[in-house]
């Protein structure tokens, strides 16, 4: 076992034997719900009948109506709360699949795997991803986190002093499994294919409680085999319009992702309001991939590998453990403490081949990857309410975070593109956050949201190829968010949010170590990092409208806008001979938003109509960065419109539904050498869900049922050499999806 594993090892022991023995107890089998607390009137009538020792008793029905508490509509920091139903309603295999259907959410892929999470339009850090509250490292995938493992998604669209202020897009947190029912046993069967692959998928959920003690398991497993071949082209076009180089290439690839999922949650009630919490995730990623990428020259000369193979393996380890403690004391006071660890190991292996078309090699060469990530992290939160409807938190975040990198080359055979062998560095990240928020409850209709968080963070990277290189920031962020609900008309209010987020820059945009592309060109430069950039700073302000009409019904209209100073872009040139790409900072950057959505049960517009349930919503993304000439000079490649339809139906033992969504694209100035062209995405996806009784259901889906390939394409022009335009196209298939799901 990896040393940086072994603290966790006493974890999962304890883990294990708390798991087995509540399982084999019998009082574990037969324990009940603990009855629901009722008011106080029902307390003493319920008293003072049953003292004549018992003989009467009183029943107590307790109902839910439309005022019940929705976070969505009665929280002053506005959230929306993706539940676990809507989570697993496809039966997606991955959560990015949940993610692309969540209004005002986009997962972008430039080939039709994995994919970048996008709110407002905008990814590349400026939409922040965590996971139980916490960023998860660089190297986590977040395509191998199962849906099965997660309660809840809660998606912040604006800043909350609680959480780190690196949100400018907004905030997306995962929540894994946390609910602990009594003695839950849960197995689902599941398998996929389609015309470019297919695999199985497993899940198994537990629970169960004894006494003052809980617990929860959620595990997964799957694997997806994928063989399919993409084509390209190169165009080169001089300054007179000649067309002075043409390529053709097919992109045939093999290979298989395999990923288990593992997340056990203890828990202990230590007294009343006194509970001690354990939270452990795992997480084991494995990729395969063997390509070739044979290259036609019609015009022009050749590039340096012709015909350029690869075979690549990647392994992914990680794991996180928790311990918190929460207690409430008399005064109404709470005090949240947390301490954590985590640790993520990545290892990788490529070996590229390419020789001339006579068959005369060009290149032979393996290079080995290490990557291993430590970290420690301790957060505290104490909480109470004051007089005059104020709910006054304070507490801190903080932690340290080393990744240590580790590359060795063996070239048997290279002609050009000559690299350092071996490269070792080390990152390490320290960061300390302290926050203050105010809930206050100004009137029955008004209430009001004030938060300051301030950030620091100190990053250190040092490299035997490089020099050491050091990066500060600090950030204040003050926020205002407030909720009015408008007297007299029963579900409009109104929500006003006033933020200052940032995004630092990444280990990787620092770190000056340079990432060699084989095939160098402008549109496949080498990459360095700038130890020199500063964190980008937003200024924003969100606004919207809520009318919720019936139960289950809404109407939601929102704009937005942010102002970011020391925008960073990537800046691609020629350093005499190489074509290279680096991150730098660049003037300001200016996005707005305005998001509309709908949701309602088709009977709050017609009477006896059937279980049908709509949904809708339309957001529109514009932004313009000030160093990069229009037209199109959009933010980060933004999504400039999404549309996303739903519904769902249900009849007897039958529950069936679909989603549509659609992405337009087209032309993006990048900078003032770079252009990109994203084509338009239309999504199809459907489902049904057949109960045969309490415990056995079977669920059927269907994705991306347009079958619509992926495609990537992008241009570096300049008026002394002209233009360099490169297009891929990954093929894509329709899904299949079968799972079974068993109570027992």
């Amino acid at each position: 076992m990896s040393p940086v594993f072994r603290p966790f090892r006493m974890t999962a022991l304890a883990a294990a034997i708390s798991l087995c023995l509540p399982a084999l107890s019998a009082s574990a089998q037969q324990a009940k719900t603990p009855p629901a607390t009722a008011t106080k009137a029902e307390a003493s009538k319920a008293q003072a009948s049953g003292s004549d020792g018992g003989k009467n008793i009183t029943q107590v029905e307790v109902k839910g109506t439309a005022d019940t508490y929705d976070p969505r509509r009665d929280d002053t920091a506005t959230k929306v709360v993706v539940s676990s139903e809507e989570i697993t309603k496809y039966g997606d295999t991955n959560v990015l699949d949940v993610l692309k259907r969540v209004p005002g959410i986009t997962v972008n892929s430039s080939n039709g795997r994995g994919g970048e999470i996008r709110m407002r339009g905008l990814g590349a850090g400026y939409t922040q991803i965590l996971v139980n509250g916490e960023r998860a490292p660089a190297g986590f995938s977040m395509d191998s986190l199962a849906p099965d493992s997660i309660e809840r998604i809660e998606v912040l669209r604006a800043a909350s002093a609680e959480f780190s202020t690196q949100s400018v897009a907004g905030t997306i947190n995962i929540i894994l499994k946390r609910a602990v029912r009594n003695r839950l046993r849960e197995l689902k069967l599941a398998a996929q294919g389609s015309s470019n692959g297919y695999g199985p998928n497993a899940n198994l959920q537990m629970s169960d409680r004894d006494g003052g003690f809980s617990y929860s398991i959620s595990a997964n497993a799957m694997q997806d085999r994928f063989e399919f071949e993409s084509s390209g082209e190169e165009r080169g076009v001089a300054p007179n319009g000649n067309t002075t180089m043409l390529r053709t290439m097919v992109l045939p690839q093999k290979g298989e992702m395999s990923v288990i999922n593992l997340s056990p949650r203890l828990n202990w009630t230590l007294g009343q309001d006194n509970t001690l919490t354990s939270q452990t995730f795992v997480n084991s990623h494995r990729f395969k991939n063997r390509f070739r990428q044979p290259t036609t020259t019609l015009i022009g000369p050749p590039p340096p590998f012709p015909d350029l193979a690869n075979a690549f393996e990647a392994r992914n380890q990680f794991l996180r453990s928790d311990l918190s403690w929460a207690r409430k004391f008399e005064s109404g006071a709470k005090l949240d403490l947390k301490v954590g660890a985590q640790a993520l190991r990545n290892d990788s292996s490529s070996h590229r081949t390419a020789a001339t078309t006579a068959g005369v090699p060009l290149l032979d060469t393996t290079s080995e990857l290490e990557g291993r990530d430590r970290g420690v992290n301790s957060t505290g939160k104490y909480s109470r309410t004051i007089e005059k409807g104020h709910t006054f938190a304070f507490g801190w975040d903080g932690g340290i975070d080393t990744r240590d990198d580790e590359r060795n080359d063996t070239n048997r055979v290279r002609v050009s593109g000559n690299v350092p062998l071996y490269e070792v560095s080390e990152a390490r990240v320290k960061r300390l956050a302290v926050f203050a928020q105010d809930e206050w409850n100004i009137t029955p209709a008004w209430s009001m949201y004030l938060g300051a968080r301030w950030e620091g963070i100190r990053t250190r990277v040092t490299g035997n190829t490089f020099e050491r290189g050091e990066s500060s920031s600090n950030v204040w962020s003050p926020i205002m968010q407030t909720l009015y609900k408008i007297p007299g008309r029963k579900g409009d209010q109104l929500r006003l949010a006033l933020t200052r987020t940032y995004k630092a820059p990444g280990v990787g945009s620092l770190t000056p170590r340079r990432q060699v592309s084989e095939n160098n060109s402008s549109t496949e430069p080498d990459y360095r990092g700038n130890p020199n950039l500063k964190p980008e700073l937003a200024t924003g302000i969100d606004a919207a409208w809520e009318h919720y009409w019936a139960e289950g019904a809404l109407l939601s209209v929102s704009v937005s806008q942010r102002r970011i100073s020391d925008f960073t872009r990537n800046l691609t040139y020629f350093d005499g001979e190489r074509w290279i790409q680096t991150p730098s900072n660049q003037d300001s950057a200016t996005t707005r938003s305005l998001e509309i959505e709908t949701k309602f049960p088709l009977k709050a517009v017609m009477k006896d109509a059937p279980a049908v349930d709509l949904r809708a919503s339309v957001n529109r993304n514009w932004s313009r960065v000030e160093s990069v000439p229009g037209p199109n000079n959009r933010l980060d490649q933004q999504t400039p419109l999404t549309v996303n339809l739903g519904a769902d139906y249900k009849v007897g033992a039958l529950t069936t539904g679909g989603s549509f969504a659609y992405r337009r694209g087209g032309p993006v100035r990048v900078s003032v050498n770079q252009r990109a062209h994203v084509i338009p995405r239309r999504e199809l996806d459907m489902y049904a869900l057949w109960k045969f009784d309490a415990q056995r259901q079977l669920r059927l889906a269907v994705s991306n049922m347009t079958s619509q390939d992926f495609v990537n394409e992008n241009t570096y022009e300049d008026a002394r050499f002209g233009s360099q335009t490169r297009r891929f196209v990954f093929p894509q298939g329709v899904r299949y999806r079968l799972t079974y799901e068993l109570k027992f």
